[in-house]
């Protein structure tokens, strides 16, 4: 039977539905707002699987009908998701991750269907409102809802779910997701708010999903609230976990005071070791052994988990050693790759992150065929992370989600600073090589990238660093730890990356484990933050501050000109023709843009020169009183037509040619001679007028 439910958030009507679609998954609903229409489903299996962490999937997919388009490429429909799109699978994935209970181990899958959209409102937000529905009227446990909302802000008034019109006069671009008791999630990038900014943008945030979250509960009555599945969290055998805790605890203590990664590791390793050789490996019984590997797993996370938590929160110690507000050692170099346009190391603790950054021409732009048409990008950061840089061996192949993720923050904090491409007409590529990671490689990129640009020679309008931040939480005690490692991420209750210049905050991301954080602590972690930013910033500072006064050797020079709109038909001559010319003579990258403005490339100065002269000779107009050294293109009998530019012509008439009385033109003159002519009169129409002997009497 179909249900619906409506509610209104930021002065737009949201619907939800079930009970009319997809009704064989375990939950479906349909989300619409306007025209904007969004099919989610979720089903999970019966039985639980036998992986060590919760097997959750969640995918989101545009269809090209949506908008009323066929997809382009050969076979004409949708393939594998876009960037985009997987960066949207990320934002619904993460709220609802931490909102199933723990030890939950059934294989569970979202699936997020765009059916119709107009461009109008954030679909994702329906979306990530859509996976909590679905889950909240199902039998699957899930402590929900939760929902999510996009904030900007325009003229100093805070907008939910603004429209693609309102974002572009917006300082801000922040979804913020959670439930009724806090905030879960965070992803957002904006042009240097204040701390407190993003404070108060956080809270109204939180404040404005409250009505999607009364609409689920609401939702889930009218469809008779569906008792949700009972299941049992894995049991660990309570004598082996005291036997094996009674061997770990004084190892574990005595490996986390060990400041090198892979030392404390190999350490952790030799404690599990002890534990197999004197616990499992007598196990005469197949099955028990494996079980207790199995358990042995998790009991050495435990042990791992109370020990470091309480290490910070009785003692303010952290696992290396640090207290919770200093920041690793840094080491910094530019310049570092001789043929990159422009290079940058950056190391923080045990953190080392290579960005590069290559110019080029408008050819360079990456092109994307999106529901709502066709994009040009003429920025990119790329982030690449390698099996080597936490010393294991993996597989190469295309980018995971993670890595797409980390990108996509990095790249919305550099965005910011970047000059216009009036100023600057390069298509700019970052890259990210992690070379080494144990705690926010994305930051580490930002910071990279940053010093890749400015040894790039790339004007940009502020350095940017970026710090992530950590949190642990029992009960009222609470510690706010600046920088964290690897470690203190998988064991702590937040994850706080925040990115920015001096002047303010450029990007930030969030990810909450707990049910709630309140907003003093984070207000401390934001105030913590930028002392941090603002450290790194100093000691990237020591090395290169400002960009370099020149590009690179190996990039294109890019000269800009600007030309009269009715002349660009000229340049570019009948089926580009003229325009083909002139490339092929100079060799010269030449990009013409509809308002008359001419883009030249080349890594050869001379030959941009040339360029230039050939566009210049075909744009020129004539100068009544101006000589100019022309051909004879045509002899007639009144006189000759003299071409003075590429395209251009003018009558020298036959009283015109000499100082004495002529009979014949060609008694002078013949075709292909070159003489100097000087413009005597441009009539209205154009037509121009050149005299010879003008130049004679002289």
């Amino acid at each position: 039977m179909k249900t619906t439910v409506t509610t209104s958030v930021g002065g737009k009507q949201i619907t939800i539905e079930s009970g009319r679609m997809a009704k064989q998954a375990d939950g479906s609903v349909l989300v619409t707002c306007g025209n904007n229409m969004v099919l989610v489903t979720a089903v999970a299996r019966r039985e639980p699987s036998t992986l060590d962490f919760f097997p959750l999937t969640v995918e989101y997919q545009e269809k090209f009908y949506a908008t009323g388009k066929i997809p382009g490429g050969y076979f004409k429909r949708e393939g594998r998701p876009s960037t985009d799109q997987i960066l949207i699978a990320r934002l619904i994935d993460r709220p609802i991750r931490p909102s199933f209970p723990e030890g939950y181990r059934h294989e569970t899958q979202v699936v997020a269907t765009v059916l119709s959209a107009d461009s109008s409102f954030p679909v994702e937000v329906l979306a990530s409102l859509g996976a909590s529905a679905a889950l909240h009227i199902s039998d699957i446990p899930f402590n929900g809802p939760t929902a999510a909302v996009q904030v900007g802000r325009v003229d100093g008034q805070f907008i939910a779910n603004p429209t693609p019109q309102q974002m572009e006069k917006s300082d801000m671009d922040i979804l913020v997701a959670g439930t009724r008791n806090g905030i879960l999630m965070v992803e957002g990038e904006a042009k240097f708010i204040t701390e407190a900014d993003a404070l108060a943008a956080l809270k109204f945030g939180h404040q404005s999903l409250q009505p999607l979250l009364n609409a689920q509960d609401e939702l889930r009555e009218k469809t008779g609230s569906k008792p949700k599945r009972s299941f049992t969290p894995p049991a660990i055998d309570g004598g082996f976990k005291d036997l094996a805790e009674a061997i770990l605890k004084p190892r574990i203590e005595q490996a986390m005071k060990i400041r090198e990664k892979s030392e404390r590791y190999n350490a952790y390793d030799a404690a599990k070791t002890e534990v197999m050789t004197k616990l499992v490996a007598t196990l005469e019984d197949k099955a028990t052994q494996d079980q207790r590997k199995k358990e042995l797993g998790a009991v050495i996370e435990d042990v791992k988990y109370r020990i470091s938590r309480s290490m910070i929160l009785d003692t303010g110690s952290r696992i290396d050693g640090r207290d919770t507000k200093t920041v690793r050692p840094i080491a910094c170099e530019v310049a570092v790759l001789p043929r990159a346009h422009g290079s940058g190391l950056f190391t923080r603790g045990e953190t080392q992150c290579l960005g590069t950054v290559t110019l080029g021409t408008g050819d360079d732009e990456l092109m994307v065929d999106t529901l709502h048409g066709d994009s040009n990008r003429k920025f990119m950061l790329h982030y690449n992370f390698p099996p080597y840089s936490v010393g294991e061996v993996g597989r190469f192949g295309g980018q995971g989600r993670r890595e797409i993720g980390h990108g996509n923050l990095a790249e919305r904090a550099l965005k910011a600073v970047l000059p216009s491409y009036e100023k600057f007409p390069y298509v700019i590529r970052i890259v990210s090589e992690v070379l080494e990671s144990n705690g926010s490689s994305s930051m580490g990129t930002v910071c990279a990238g940053t010093m890749a640009l400015l040894d790039a020679g790339v004007p940009i309008k502020g350095n940017v660093a970026g710090i992530a931040m950590g949190l642990i939480k029992e009960g009222d005690r609470v510690a706010v730890l600046t920088d964290i490692l690897g470690d203190e991420d998988h064991l702590g209750d937040m994850d706080f990356k925040v990115a920015g210049t001096y002047d303010g905050i450029t990007s930030l991301q969030m990810d909450i484990k707990i049910d709630s954080v309140s907003f003093e602590v984070m207000d401390t972690a934001l105030r913590q933050a930028k002392d941090g930013r603002n450290h790194i910033l100093a000691e990237m500072e020591k090395v290169i501050k400002v960009a370099r006064g020149q590009i690179s050797e190996f990039a294109p020079r890019i000269e800009t000109l600007k030309i009269k709109v009715d002349k660009i038909r000229e340049v570019i001559g009948p089926g580009g023709k003229v325009i083909r010319g002139i490339t092929e003579a100079t060799g010269c990258k030449i990009e013409i843009k509809d308002d008359g403005t001419i883009n030249i490339a080349s890594t050869d100065p001379a030959k941009t020169k040339e360029a230039i002269r050939m566009i210049n000779d075909i744009c020129a107009e004539a100068e009544v009183g101006k000589a100019y050294k022309g051909r004879v293109v045509k002899i007639a009998e009144f006189g000759a037509f003299v071409e003075i530019f590429p395209n251009t012509q003018g009558l020298l008439h036959i009283s015109e040619i000499a100082n004495e009385r002529i009979r014949a033109v060609t008694d002078v003159l013949k075709e292909g001679d070159v003489i100097d002519v000087k413009v005597m009169e441009v009539d209205r129409a154009g037509r121009i007028k050149l005299s010879r002997r003008a130049l004679l009497t002289q």
